[in-house]
């Protein structure tokens, strides 16, 4: 169980388990938009190599690498909030 909240240290016991209840609710939240993003940024890497049919042109492409690295960024929030909660866990 995670040590009391420094901002609220008269929360008790029942406080506590409250707080790693939501925390741990949040980190498993967060690791799977994490993942969405990882599969998202990995499937627009390979539209911005031209490698899906169908969408191989130069605007495609580019807007593929666009949308790589914005998941990239969204992975990248989500699992430093994971992290976060899982310490406060």
């Amino acid at each position: 169980m995670s040590a009391p909240n420094v901002n609220k240290p008269n929360e008790g016991i029942v406080g506590q388990i409250q707080n790693s209840l939501e925390n741990a609710g949040t980190y498993i939240s967060e690791t799977i938009q994490g993942k969405s993003a990882e599969v998202s940024k990995e499937g627009n890497k390979e539209q911005a190599k031209g490698n899906v049919p169908g969408k191989d042109s130069l605007a495609e492409r580019a807007s593929g690498a666009l949308g790589a690295a914005s998941d990239k960024f969204d992975q990248h929030t989500h699992e430093s909030s994971a992290k976060a909660n899982r310490e406060g866990i």
